[in-house]
């Protein structure tokens, strides 16, 4: 079933932020079926997860609670349109974004991925101020580095070369400030801010570009300055909501609050698409008479809904934060002896999020893992470690492990 498998894949499929023409070349991985911190290939070959499956999975794969909820919904209704009619567990399921979210987001706007809730974002950003009559607040502040997603608007809110340059004539030019710069981000807002709708950033740390992190105080200092010079700050929590970096939503480190909060990966526990941009009732407010043309089909699917709402109970019951504290400190001392290896350039950990950057080639790292039982995954020269919350500390030493012997092990 394996090799069929492998030729149907190469003949048929297309896979993103994969260079198809090496793809063809090598033997593809075929994941076939997941239990608690492992993936299990077509050939019944056993890999710790070490990114979560891109970052999604929280509570690991197979959580049955997260598998019951999934069922229990299906016997009633796997999808309802939300354009002019609602459904039980999206409703429920923003009661408790809200509950948990930085006080004074008060309203869910659901998606299906992350890069269309920064879409949301943005354009809500954008329509906030021309219902207001200020026309000509039409720009968008961000941070050099910057990844907000693939979608024409969040790429155009992007500065990475690597994924946007070929995409430049189609964009929309927004201003970039270089990330922990205070008197620089103050000097753009203060000469331009009659033009800006909105500041969007990634709270803390700058995933796609490689794990970057910056001062809690830059953070801090963005949402000062935005309020004083009336520019909304749309915040990015796709990568680091949902425990990644220790709280529930990386705004908690610094206690503030953005005007428009977009989430995705974690909140269904990794098992299904969905997003949301959370927004201020002044936001939702401004827009009452104005209705806002932007949805998809599957737009608050019941199903998704209700695997998040079951994703939060688990966080509650298990008290997942609580627990994820001392293995966020093992992972701390276990990383200290890469710095040791010649390979190793520099690590940068928050919380469950971790960026190996190397003075090689990530790839053959990456491939050597894989062949000692772990999937990791590569940005550029930086190795990625981001494994589910719930990695037991045996399992967490020996991802580690692997990781450092196949840094130590590759030229």
């Amino acid at each position: 079933m394996a090799k069929a498998l492998n030729k149907k894949d190469k003949k048929y499929v297309w896979h993103p932020f994969t260079n198809q023409r090496g793809w063809e070349k090598g033997e593809p991985l075929i994941i076939e079926r997941g239990k608690g911190s492992y993936l299990f290939d077509t050939k019944g070959r056993k890999y710790l997860d070490g990114v979560s499956s891109l970052w999604v999975t929280v509570h690991g794969h197979r959580k049955k609670e997260l598998d019951r909820a999934i069922e229990k919904q299906l016997k009633k209704i796997a999808h309802s349109t939300l354009l002019g009619l609602g459904n039980v567990p999206s409703i429920e399921l923003a009661e408790n974004l809200i509950k948990l979210a930085p006080r004074g987001l008060t309203r869910v706007f659901y998606s299906d991925s992350g890069s269309e809730s920064v879409e949301i974002a943005l354009k809500l950003a954008f329509h906030f101020w021309q219902i207001l009559g200020k026309r000509k607040k039409t720009r968008f502040l961000t941070l050099t580095n910057a990844y907000h997603g693939d979608t024409i608007g969040s790429v155009s809110v992007g500065g990475i070369d690597l994924f946007h340059k070929t995409y430049k004539p189609l964009l929309f030019k927004s201003l970039k400030v270089p990330p922990g710069n205070i008197p620089a981000l103050e000097n753009i807002l203060k000469t331009r801010h009659r033009e800006i709708a909105a500041m969007i950033v990634e709270p803390l740390v700058q995933a796609a570009a490689g794990m970057l992190l910056y001062p809690p105080e830059y953070l801090k200092a963005v949402r000062k300055l935005c309020t004083k010079y009336g520019v909304l700050l749309i915040v990015d929590e796709v990568a680091t909501g949902f425990g990644r970096t220790g709280k529930m939503f990386a705004c908690e480190h610094v206690g503030i609050t953005p005007d428009l909060m977009c989430v995705a990966k974690g909140i269904t526990g990794g098992y299904l698409p969905l997003a949301a941009t959370l927004t201020s009732e002044k936001i939702y407010r401004t827009f009452l008479d104005h209705t806002f043309y932007h949805g998809h089909t599957y737009t608050g699917n019941p199903l998704a809904c209700a695997a998040a709402l079951a994703n939060l109970e688990i966080f509650r019951k298990e008290r997942t934060l609580d627990k994820l504290q001392p293995k966020i400190k093992l992972l701390a001392q276990l990383l200290k002896p890469l710095l040791k290896l010649k390979q190793v350039k520099e690590i940068r950990q928050l919380g469950f999020i971790v960026g190996i950057e190397l003075n090689i080639s990530a790839q053959p790292v990456i491939l050597r893992a894989r062949k000692l039982g772990a999937i990791l995954r590569p940005l550029g020269k930086v190795i990625v470690l981001m494994p589910p919350l719930s990695i037991s500390e045996a399992e967490l030493r020996k991802l580690v492990e692997i990781t450092a012997t196949s840094v130590a092990g590759s030229t």
